[in-house]
């Protein structure tokens, strides 16, 4: 194979891919007990580090709710390692897979198999899940795996490396540096798969980059997911449940609801609800530790230009501060912003949000809500309030989406057994527990001829015996 990185500054990068690559082909299938300890050291890794990891993670972000890395990010993670231990030995086994008749007594078998060197390039707004959830994946499947972590959040990149490389050879998992010109070279490697979690537009150039050398490429992007209002709701619960989904991790969450549909004669009474409950979560003072800080000033900036661009095209600004408030701004602290009567043309309705502002827009009915959705890029997630049954059912019948919480958000990527995936420009692929293990591992189809079949009356010279094999394979289908 041609080695196409030469810059001296992708050395490390270059050779840890190059030795993973060379030990996949030559050791392409590690026993359960290679990767049953692979996941316990990772376990491990974490369990020593977690307080270390949230500090890092924190300092990155300004400030990081101490309780949201937990619940979002390390407990996720034991979870995953635990669910991956504990089902391997079966996600491992053989599948068995009925044979066509004809060719009985022969047998079928789907045998699952290491693709090779998995890369992921992760984000940076929860950096511990999203970068090793993916890994466990992987590792169970009996990949090596090489991560490109976010340039943004570079403690938490230099505490991953250290923590990995104690405790990994390099040909086995390892982390890279996160300059940029190891970012820009990475997707261009010919990894056996890639994995990108982040914005839809680096997604498509990722996509361009793994095109070029017919690299498996699994996108977990973002996109505008709604929250949709049945008249059927209580209003008061789904203000609750909604100001919650919207503010973890002060919205910068790529399955946050991006903006609500409520019925329009209850746009104002939803409002004034959500308000409520941002300030009775959240209160109005920016030192309250439980509300994370924006991760950078570019993004603080960006936000900024959001509100007061709708506020320019008359839509009213609900927040307990303005963004220009110098005791917000200067902990990088976005107040929880709720912007009422958003119209389509305003700025805060063409770009996916990822912070805590969250429109809240009429409609007349559950059908025009539907085409709302329908008439934009297909989303992420997918939320929908009500106890109406057969308006919940039309709902989910009539959009398409990653996926779907009823009666609360954010809760369906969180069950283990369900994939975590996104559809068209909100992503492709996707994993999590045996479904992450299926996205790394070849299913690979072997068939098992029997001595006692007669498929070598498929040979020539065929004369009749054809027309009476194909006869009897009609009265068979």
């Amino acid at each position: 194979m041609d080695r196409p990185l030469k810059s001296p500054g992708l050395h490390a990068l270059e050779e840890a891919f190059y030795r993973q690559f060379e030990l996949s082909r030559s050791d392409p299938a590690p026993t359960l007990q290679a990767r049953l300890d692979r996941l316990r050291r990772l376990r491990a890794a974490l369990n020593e580090n977690e307080a270390r990891f949230e500090a890092a993670i924190s300092a990155d972000f300004g400030h990081r709710s101490a309780v949201e890395t937990t619940i979002a990010e390390t407990m996720l993670l034991f979870s995953e390692i635990r669910h991956a231990t504990k089902h391997l030995k079966a996600w491992m086994a053989p599948q068995k897979v009925p044979t066509t008749v004809q060719f009985a007594p022969a047998k079928n078998r789907l045998m699952p198999q290491p693709l090779g060197v998995v890369g992921i390039i992760a984000p940076w707004n929860y950096p511990l899940q999203l970068t090793l959830a993916p890994a466990i994946g992987a590792i169970a499947a009996g990949n090596r795996v090489i991560i490109k972590p976010s340039e943004l959040v570079p403690h938490f990149s230099a505490l991953l490396r250290e923590t990995v490389a104690q405790r990994f050879d390099v040909t086995e998992l390892a982390v890279t540096d996160i300059d940029n010109e190891i970012a820009k070279a990475f997707a261009a490697l010919p990894f056996d798969h890639l994995i990108f979690t982040g914005s839809t537009r680096v997604g498509r150039l990722v996509a361009e980059a793994c095109g070029r050398n017919l690299t498996p490429v699994t996108l977990e992007l973002g996109g505008k997911s709604p929250a949709i209002i049945d008249a059927s709701a209580d209003l008061d619960e789904a203000a609750e449940r909604i100001a919650y989904g919207k503010l973890l991790n002060a919205g910068q969450t790529c399955i946050a609801p991006d903006y609500v549909l409520v019925p329009q004669a209850a746009v104002q009474a939803f409002a004034m609800r959500l308000q409520g409950h941002m300030q009775h979560m959240f209160g109005t003072d920016p030192d309250n530790a439980d509300y994370t800080s924006i991760v950078s000033d570019r993004h603080y900036a960006r936000l900024e230009r959001l509100v007061v661009d709708a506020a320019a095209k008359g839509a009213t600004i609900m927040q307990p501060a303005t963004p220009n408030d110098r005791e917000w701004k200067a902990r990088r602290k976005f107040p929880p912003t709720v912007i009422v009567d958003a119209t389509p043309d305003m700025t805060v309705m063409q770009e996916e949000i990822f912070g805590p502002v969250l429109p809240v827009l009429g409609t007349r009915d559950p059908a025009e809500a539907i085409a709302f959705v329908n008439a934009r890029d297909r989303p992420l997630a997918l939320y929908w309030f009500g106890s109406d049954q057969s308006a919940r059912d039309e709902v989910l019948a009539r959009t398409v989406s990653g996926g779907v919480t009823i009666n609360d958000c954010l809760f369906h990527f969180t069950q283990i057994n369900q994939p975590m995936g996104g559809v068209g420009a909100s992503g492709t692929g996707a994993y999590h527990g045996e479904w992450g293990f299926k996205t790394f591992s070849k299913l690979k189809p072997v068939f098992y001829r029997s001595r006692f079949n007669r498929l070598a009356d498929l040979y020539p010279p065929y004369g009749g015996k054809i027309a009476r094999l194909e006869k009897l394979m009609r009265l068979l289908s």
